[in-house]
């Protein structure tokens, strides 16, 4: 049985026919298969993140509504971000959650790296002032599902419902399954991105270097300085003209290759 922190007095629904849970099973495979595959596809992280809460709205029983938040790291420290929501009510939930109140179950979720549920989200204690709101808007059931991977974690799939008591503990139970295996995916995904992102930081990087050594060997050519003089003057008028050190070098080349076009009449 899944771990999990569960409202005090929590109603549990009654047990589930064997066909019932048969049919649950089914649409847990079906989702693990579909989150198994995202990252081969190399898809985006936002894309991504869509996909695994959509997948998640079909494999956790009882569910209306679905969203995906990530830890972000900031200089002020780790910050919540909505990622992706099946639906307009659960962008409009987490907003007031994360902006707003700063309680509710997915902080709960991520703070203990525990699942968080609740079947009456405006008599819950745990959570005063966001279970009075959300329980005015018409929900009264939450199921946030840390996503962990290497006893960190790195964000929560959480589940919103309308009706009373909706998340007993055999939608925790495979909840808790499909949120182990979306956070390898989701994890994974986040690395893929990181790397790209590096790779293109290089590639920029390296081109400007090259403009820069292009411009330094032009100044040379024109004046004979040396390269430490060469690239102090690029500096200069970097700072005199306040623009980005790159940027001068390529209106140097550029210019220099016009005059070499218009002396040979090209």
């Amino acid at each position: 049985m899944a771990d999990f922190d569960a409202q005090p007095g929590r109603a549990t629904p009654s047990d589930l026919s064997a066909t019932q849970r048969e049919a649950d099973e089914m649409d847990l495979r079906a989702g693990l298969t579909g989150v198994a595959g995202l990252v081969a596809d190399a898809r985006p992280v936002e894309q991504l993140l869509s996909d695994v809460a959509e997948f998640a709205a079909h494999a956790i029983p009882g569910v209306d509504g679905v969203s995906i938040a990530l830890l972000q790291s900031e200089l002020d420290g780790p910050q919540i971000q909505m990622f992706s929501a099946t639906a307009d009510f659960v962008a409009e939930i987490d907003g007031v959650q994360y902006e707003i109140l700063h309680e509710g179950p997915c902080i709960t979720a991520m703070q203990t790296g525990r699942a968080a549920v609740s079947g009456s989200l405006g008599s819950d204690d745990r959570w005063r002032h966001f279970g009075g709101r959300v329980a005015r808007m018409g929900v009264h059931s939450a199921l946030s599902l840390p996503l962990v991977v290497d006893k960190t974690v790195v964000g929560a799939i959480n589940s919103y419902a309308r009706a009373r008591d909706a998340f007993g503990d055999h939608a925790v139970e495979l909840g808790s399954r499909f949120a182990a295996s979306a956070a390898v995916s989701v994890y994974n995904a986040q690395l893929l991105a990181g790397a790209r992102e590096r790779t293109e930081r290089l590639q920029r990087a390296l081109g400007s270097r090259a403009v820069i050594d292009q411009a330094i060997g032009i100044l040379r050519s024109r004046s004979g300085a040396t390269a430490e003089e060469a690239f102090d003057r690029l500096k200069r008028l970097s700072q005199a003209d306040n623009v980005k050190l790159v940027v001068v070098a390529e209106q140097l080349v550029n210019e220099a290759v016009r005059r070499a076009r218009a002396r040979n009449g090209r």
